[in-house]
């Protein structure tokens, strides 16, 4: 049996026998075992923390298009915010956030948030279980990957691990996962390093590494193996347990404990970052966004209720992670990131609530983010059939891609090889790699227009027009639903104007989208075919 095989049908991931404030935590490194290639990593004191919004979160009562109040109060007039309620953002018109983000709100107008609009991947799927997993693995929807994209990071930067670890370069554990669930998203391209200690005799054999012998066979060599993980997983635990003695907490806008999950997890992140853990990624999670129901409140009026609570939670999180990382003086080295695994539908449903749906807004967060909005609100038609979704602006695979460029300064060779194929990067962070970003800056706004179709309305056939800066340019139709109907340029295209026609073959009458990418412009605008 090959250790692949063995290891994959074996304890999927470790347990440290470590607890701060309470809380476990699961350590995990970058697995790829099967190489064992020596190569320099990038030495960087970054670090990030994902935010996982688990349910997934409807962007539209989140980041509130404002300039489509009139027609989104039609399609959702059950679960809609009260205009007068939404928060304004200091030099916002059309957008505003959710009441109870009154936090992040301030971290927007300090410039220390970034909005990234409507982010997803074409053809979506709306399983939690599979949505999850390609948002984790940044996989295309119609493939599987079994290894998760800050897990081949990982592997990419540390491809001996865990042969040799911990070392002088990298003592510490390469991802922490703040809570009880393990995610996918650090598993490597071979195996995950973990084992679960789940009784007490494990934990002791763990400490005091009295094991009994090992059967003279193929199998009892992968036992050795894994007894010898086991042993490094100890060695990781007590690296975090001296971090979280040696680390402190300075802000006093943390809720008590116990009363906020994620602000228990941030809590703990900022301890171990002050430290001196050198992990490089921590992964925490808020749960509840799966808002079938009840998402407002059915009395208290529609800026309360479930989906209030949530992002209440969520925002005051941040903005007490965000002030203690700040007091701590690590305010350069640190950068968080929100994902969930798909958005809601425009339509509300009968139960106060909203059900699955496609693209959301994303949330970056710290002092090294290109504060502002990133991306147009979305188009709320006059008329939303029910299964109609946000169509995608963002592939959240230019996200993964952009922080692996300009966070964590990998080259666009290596970010390629992590992310198994190119993704365009955008223009989320400031030079926090030292490179060249002159084009960024002077890139126009996302109002401006790059593309546009005439005409439209159309019945059969209209003309795209659209304008290449040089490269490469990605350009597709979608259905309402976020599948792709056509891709009409997806090559090299010189510097200039140019047009391409769209034939609606059999296609019914409605609303269709085309998505354009040129580099880090990207633009998504609706047409209609009519009779």
């Amino acid at each position: 049996m090959k250790r692949r095989d063995f290891l994959k049908t074996t304890a999927p991931f470790a347990t440290l026998p470590v607890l701060l404030n309470g809380l476990p935590i699961h350590a995990l490194g970058s697995p790829d075992t099967m190489n064992v290639l020596s190569k320099a990593f990038v030495n960087t004191d970054h670090v990030m923390v994902l935010i996982q919004m688990n349910g997934g979160n409807d962007g539209l009562n989140t980041v509130i298009p404002t300039d489509q109040y009139s027609n989104l109060s039609k399609a959702r007039s059950n679960v809609m915010i009260p205009l007068a309620k939404a928060l304004v953002m200091d030099g916002v018109d059309g957008t505003s956030l959710h009441p109870a983000m009154t936090g992040m709100r301030n971290l927007f107008n300090d410039e220390k948030l970034s909005i990234v609009q409507s982010v997803g991947y074409p053809n979506p799927n709306f399983s939690h279980f599979r949505s999850t997993d390609i948002w984790h693995t940044a996989s295309d929807s119609d493939e599987a990957l079994h290894s998760g994209w800050v897990g081949r990071y990982l592997s990419h930067e540390f491809p001996n691990y865990p042969m040799g670890f911990p070392n002088s370069d990298m003592p510490d554990p390469l991802v922490l996962q703040i809570g009880s669930v393990v995610s996918t998203v650090c598993q490597g391209v071979s195996v995950n390093m973990g084992m679960a200690i789940s009784d007490p005799s494990a934990y002791y054999q763990l400490v005091t590494g009295n094991y009994t012998p090992s059967p003279k066979t193929n199998a009892g060599k992968e036992l050795d193996y894994i007894r010898q993980v086991a042993g490094q997983s100890n060695e990781y635990g007590q690296a975090v347990k001296t971090a979280g003695e040696k680390g402190n907490n300075k802000s006093t806008k943390y809720p008590t404990a116990g009363e906020n999950s994620l602000a228990d997890q941030l809590k703990i992140v900022a301890q171990l970052i002050s430290g001196g853990l050198k992990t490089r990624i921590y992964v925490v999670n808020i749960n509840g966004f799966d808002t079938h129901a009840s998402q407002v409140s059915a009395t208290g009026g529609t800026e309360t209720g479930n989906h209030a609570n949530l992002l209440s939670n969520l925002s005051n999180a941040i903005d007490a992670f965000q002030d203690d990382i700040e007091l701590l003086g690590l305010k350069d080295r640190v950068l968080g990131m929100t994902y969930s695994e798909f958005g809601r539908r425009i339509m509300s449903n009968f139960s106060l609530g909203t059900d699955h749906g496609a693209a959301a807004p994303m949330f970056l967060f710290g002092t090294s983010v290109k504060p502002g909005i990133l991306g147009d609100n979305p188009t709320i038609a006059d008329t939303v059939a029910v299964n109609d979704n946000v169509p995608m602006q963002y592939d959240f695979r230019s996200v993964y891609a952009s922080v692996l460029k300009d966070w964590f300064c990998l080259e666009n060779t290596e970010v390629d090889s992590v992310m198994l194929k190119t993704h365009q990067t955008l223009p989320l962070l400031k030079d926090t790699c030292n490179t060249n970003s002159s084009t960024r800056n002077e890139l126009r706004k996302s109002g401006d227009a790059y593309v546009m179709n005439y005409p439209n309305p159309f019945s059969h056939s209209t003309t795209i027009r659209f304008e290449s800066t040089g490269g490469h340019i990605l350009l597709q139709v979608f259905n309402p639903q976020g599948q792709i109907i056509d891709t009409l340029v997806d090559s090299e295209v010189p510097v200039g104007e140019h047009s391409v026609a769209f034939t609606a073959n059999n296609l019914a009458p409605g609303t269709y989208f085309y998505r354009y990418q040129n580099g880090e412009i990207q633009q998504t605008k609706p047409m209609i075919l009519v009779n």
